[in-house]
C-alpha cells in the first residue's frame, strides 16, 4: 500500500513557510504524519509520488492512503477513521460533523480547505483532505464521518465582563481531534488545546475509569514519595536531563533529553524537547517548548508553544502565543490577550450589556476573521528581535526577520509588523546584519555582500 501526499505550498503567515515545515508542538508536522502512519502500520508504507491537488487523486489506480501535508491530526482521529474505512473495502473519506462543538470552534474558524457535504441521512458535514483508497480511486467514495466526542471542561473562573456572563471560559477537548493549520492560531489550537490541554483531559478521564491504573498511580506516588500528579508515572524526564529539586513539576509533563531545569521552576502539563534551558523562577502552564530552546529566570509561558532554537528572556510574559524558530523574544515584553475595550450588545433578557469585542486574525490570504475566542495572544515569526519593554495586542502578528525595538514611537504593538516595517531598515548598519531568510511566498530576495567581504 503506498501513501500519497499533496503538498500544500501555501505559505502560513506570519512564519512565510509551509505548514508541512512547521513545528507543532515539539515535533514538525511532517514528521509528526509519518510517525502516526509508522504506528498504525507495522509493515509501513511506500511512498507513493506527490500530488498537487484534490484532482490528482482521482488519478490514483494503486491502493494507497492519501492526505494533504498541511493536515494535522492525532491518533485516535487517525484510528477511528482508518478502523471503519477498513470494513467498508470502498474508498472512503475523512469528514467531520458540521455540528460539533470542538470541530466549530477550533477547526473550522480561519480554515479554506474543508468542503461541504452531506452524510447518509442528510445531515451537513465538511470533508477533509484525508481519504482510503483500497482499490485506488473511485467514484464513489464514501465519507466517514469521525465525531470529535469532546467535554466542556472549565479554563478557569473569571468575573461576567470577560466570560460574557457565562462565568468560567471554557474549553471543549476532543477525544478526537484535526486541524488544517492554515494560520498561526491553529499552531495554537493544536499544540495546546488540542495537544498538552487535551493530553491532561484524556488522561484524567482514564484514570477514573480504569482502577489498576488509578492505584498504579497512588502506588508510584507512596514509592517516590511526591505529589501522584508529580511522580515518575506521569512526568516522564529524557536521559541526561538534570532537574533542580526545588522545582515544582506535575503531569501529564514530557521532558526531553539533555534539558536543565532551574530551582523554583514551576511545570504544569507541558511538553518539554530535547536541549532546553529553563532556568530559575520560569512558569510554564499547558505550554510546548522544542528542541534547543532557553528561558532565562523569571519567563513566563501560559498555553503558548515555541519552536525550536528560540529565547524567551527575563520577566516576559507569553499568553496563548506562538514563536518560530530561531527568534529572540527580550525581556520584560507583554503579550496581552483580551480587548480592554468591549462593545454594547442586547442580551437574551433584553437588557444592554457590554461584552468583549471579537478578537480577529488572519487566515492564510491575509483575510482578517473572528477566530471564536474571548482571550488570544499573539504571533512571532521565524528569526525575528524583539527587544525590550513592548506590549503587543491581541491577535498581532510579527512576521518573519523583523526587528523591533522600543522608542517613544513605538512602545506598543497594535497591528500586525510586516518585513518591510521591520526596525532593522532604519539602524545604521544593520541591514546586512540581519539577513532575510524566510520570504514570503514567490518573492525575491536580492543577494547582498558584506561590505567587509567586498574589500578583499
Amino acid at each position: 500500500m503506498y501513501r500519497f501526499i499533496i503538498e500544500d505550498t501555501r505559505h502560513v503567515p506570519p512564519f512565510n513557510e509551509p505548514a508541512s515545515l512547521l513545528t507543532i508542538g515539539a515535533t514538525p508536522l511532517k514528521i509528526h504524519q509519518e510517525n502516526l502512519f509508522a504506528s498504525l502500520f507495522k509493515r509501513g508504507l511506500e511512498l507513493g509520488h506527490p500530488l498537487q491537488n484534490d484532482d490528482d487523486v482521482k488519478r490514483i489506480r494503486e491502493p494507497g492512503i492519501v492526505y494533504r501535508d498541511n493536515l494535522w491530526f492525532d491518533e485516535e482521529f487517525l484510528d477511528y477513521f482508518m478502523r471503519r474505512a477498513w470494513a467498508t473495502k470502498r474508498a472512503c473519506r475523512a469528514a467531520i460533523p458540521a455540528d460539533d462543538p470542538a470541530f466549530r470552534r477550533y477547526t473550522l474558524p480561519l480554515t479554506t480547505r474543508f468542503e461541504r457535504g452531506v452524510d447518509e441521512k442528510g445531515r451537513p458535514i465538511y470533508l477533509v483532505d484525508l481519504w482510503f483508497l483500497p482499490q485506488g480511486y473511485t467514484d464513489d467514495v464514501q465519507p466517514i464521518v469521525v465525531p470529535s466526542d469532546a467535554k466542556e471542561k472549565g479554563f478557569y473562573s473569571v468575573p461576567d465582563f470577560m466570560a460574557q456572563d457565562r462565568g468560567d471560559l471554557t474549553h471543549y477537548l476532543p477525544a478526537r481531534a484535526v486541524l488544517s493549520i492554515e494560520s498561526w492560531v491553529h499552531v495554537y489550537f493544536a499544540s495546546v488545546i488540542f495537544g498538552v490541554f487535551t493530553r491532561g483531559s484524556r488522561y484524567e478521564e482514564y484514570i477514573k475509569t480504569h482502577n489498576f491504573t488509578a492505584l498504579k498511580l497512588l502506588w508510584r506516588g507512596v514509592m517516590e514519595q511526591k505529589q501522584l500528579l508529580s511522580s515518575s508515572e506521569v512526568v516522564k524526564v529524557g536521559k541526561d536531563t538534570i532537574i533542580h529539586p526545588a522545582a515544582d513539576i506535575s503531569g501529564p509533563t514530557t521532558i526531553g533529553d539533555n534539558c536543565f531545569i532551574g530551582p523554583g521552576v514551576v511545570i504544569d502539563n507541558c511538553t518539554i524537547g530535547n536541549n532546553v534551558s529553563i532556568d530559575q523562577g520560569c512558569q510554564l502552564m499547558l505550554s510546548t517548548v522544542a528542541n534547543n530552546c532557553f528561558l532565562p529566570f523569571r519567563a513566563s509561558l501560559y498555553l503558548t508553544t515555541m519552536m525550536e532554537n528560540s529565547i524567551v528572556a527575563q520577566n516576559t510574559c507569553l499568553q496563548m502565543c506562538v514563536i518560530g524558530r530561531n527568534s529572540f523574544v527580550g525581556a520584560g515584553n507583554t503579550f496581552t490577550d483580551f480587548n480592554l475595550i468591549g462593545e454594547e450588545v442586547v442580551g437574551s433578557d433584553g437588557l444592554p450589556r457590554v461584552v468583549p469585542r471579537p478578537i480577529k486574525a488572519a487566515n492564510i490570504d491575509g483575510e482578517l476573521e473572528d477566530v471564536g475566542q474571548v482571550v488570544l495572544g499573539g504571533a512571532v515569526g521565524h528569526n525575528c528581535r524583539i527587544g525590550s519593554g513592548l506590549v503587543i495586542f491581541p491577535g498581532r502578528m510579527i512576521e518573519s526577520d523583523v526587528v523591533l525595538v522600543a522608542s517613544p514611537q513605538r512602545r506598543v504593538v497594535s497591528r500586525n509588523v510586516t518585513f518591510e516595517e521591520s526596525d532593522h531598515h532604519f539602524i545604521e548598519a544593520a541591514g546586512t546584519a540581519h539577513r532575510r531568510q524566510y520570504p514570503r511566498k514567490d518573492e525575491v530576495v536580492e543577494e547582498t555582500q558584506d561590505s567587509t567581504w567586498e574589500s578583499w
